[in-house]
């Protein structure tokens, strides 16, 4: 069995239009997302080469593209895209998204925040 190793891209900030709520949609609001790619990285660990790796300035980039993009309604669908798209893109043997809403401007009371997380393999 190969080994599986992990890349994590933690605390990527960005600013989106997404939300069940008009008002959410219109004023956009910070959203934070955690990946975590497991795969085998022993090849780039022997050569020292980034294309024997999962190159994560690609990854940035891919995540910014969807997070900034068109609106979406849920966060689950947000972390759905996400993961999806990694796993075609860069196809780590699997891959763990959270997507964070870190203020609800729709609620009233104390809440640090609300995240999704989802889970896909290469089957």
């Amino acid at each position: 069995m190969a080994q599986r190793d992990i890349i994590r891209l933690e605390g990527l900030v960005f600013f989106g239009r997404h939300g069940a709520r008009s008002e959410e949609q219109s004023l956009g609001q910070q959203f934070e997302v955690d990946i975590e790619m497991q795969a085998d990285l022993s090849k780039a660990r022997a050569s020292d080469r980034l294309a024997e790796t999962i190159d994560y300035g690609k990854v940035y980039e891919t995540v910014r593209q969807i997070m900034e993009g068109p609106s979406r309604n849920l966060l689950e669908r947000l972390a759905e895209e996400v993961a999806t798209t990694i796993i075609a893109a860069y196809k780590p043997d699997e891959v763990k998204v959270v997507v964070r809403k870190p203020r609800l401007p729709i609620l009233k009371g104390v809440l640090k925040g609300v995240s999704v997380e989802v889970r896909k393999s290469r089957a």
